[in-house]
């Protein structure tokens, strides 16, 4: 797991945020969720087959044994993990809220929604099972029927809804967004073919977001600086135009700068912090700025090499003299000598005469 993704965990982990990203990438900005809502839960997902499940029996089943045995054999079979997951409330109700965050495509994503998915409500099965087996009554005093012993499974039993959202951080999503996408259906009769039930993903392409004023929280101003991650003038202005950029707080400084690719922004974070807030209009102004200085040495420093090259080889000596020079008006200077020198040992005496 590398740092980009603890950092956003991180971030999200924060119950308002959760509950923001929630409201605004699946809800449209209509306020479902609260972050008093909210509960955290084991992000381990439990294994695949249902866990506790034992087909009827009292746990020495062949099905409990074979599934022991297939669990033995293949360990990317179990203890899967999200990367983020909370019980939502809902009245008496709840559902499961699941975040995975992708740098890249993953092409097996509905496959591993799906397992995530399915996992969590056979969790939700195992506990309702190992209830029912508790006792030969449920909570209305009616007495468990055989069937619903035998299955772990009342017959008015419920299992809480769950879902999976899917934060895509990098360019284009090219992969599927459904089970269906990649399954091999071809020569399949259609009568078979329109049975297979199909999987989609709730997917985000938060560089692709663009009605970020559905956010109630930071979680704008992070989508808003990946949507202009490659455009730094752009970055500029939308901080010159919104005040929460001048107040941000460190963590949502920190997922902006890892995921903008801007990993400069972090050397001059401390310049722009002040009573535990960071200031990252004037830290992105102070790139922007130290970028564009750094262009302009780097072209006048080609522009020096290229008129010297026209005597011949430029000694190294010499290109390290030019390329360690950082003062604009000195090299702006050398430029004007080397216009004017007669050759390259003409050009380098009148620099040597400086130091």
């Amino acid at each position: 797991m590398g740092r980009k993704d603890l950092r956003k965990k991180g971030y999200l982990y924060d119950p308002a945020r959760f509950a923001d990203l929630v409201n605004g990438v699946v809800c449209a900005g209509r306020q479902v969720l609260a972050a008093s809502d909210l509960t955290d839960m084991d992000t381990q997902t439990g294994q695949f087959g249902i866990a506790g499940y034992d087909g009827g029996g009292t746990g020495g089943s062949q099905a409990g044994r074979n599934e022991n045995c297939s669990q033995s054999k293949n360990d990317s079979l179990k203890d899967r993990r999200r990367d983020l997951v909370r019980r939502a409330a809902f009245g008496v109700n709840f559902m499961v809220i699941g975040i995975e965050n992708q740098e890249e495509t993953d092409y097996l994503m509905p496959l591993r929604c799906m397992s995530y998915d399915t996992a969590e409500y056979e969790r939700q099965a195992a506990q309702i099972g190992r209830e029912i087996r508790k006792a030969d009554r449920d909570k209305n005093g009616r007495k468990i029927m055989r069937a619903e012993f035998l299955s772990g499974f009342a017959k008015d039993s419920r299992l809480s809804p769950c879902v999976t959202i899917v934060l895509y951080y990098g360019e284009d999503w090219d992969g599927a967004t459904a089970l269906r996408e990649i399954l091999n259906l071809e020569n399949v009769p259609s009568e078979l073919r329109d049975k297979v039930n199909d999987y989609k993903i709730q997917l985000c392409e938060v560089r692709k977001f663009r009605n970020t004023e559905v956010f109630k929280t930071d979680v704008k101003q992070v989508f808003d600086c990946l949507r202009y991650a490659e455009e730094p003038d752009k970055l500029q202005e939308l901080m010159a135009n919104d005040p929460a950029y001048r107040r941000m707080e460190p963590d949502t400084y920190d997922v902006i700068a890892e995921y903008t690719k801007t990993s400069e922004l972090m050397k001059v974070k401390e310049y722009s912090e002040k009573e535990g807030k960071v200031d990252m209009c004037k830290a992105i102004t102070e790139l922007i700025e130290r970028g564009r200085r750094d262009g302009l040495e780097q072209g006048m420093m080609k522009a020096i090499t290229e008129l010297l090259e026209d005597f011949g080889q430029v000694p190294q000596r010499v290109l390290d003299l030019i390329q360690h020079q950082k003062d604009p008006a000195t090299l702006s200077r050398w430029h004007k000598l080397a216009a004017r020198a007669g050759s390259i040992a003409e050009f380098e005496q009148n620099i040597q005469m400086e130091f």
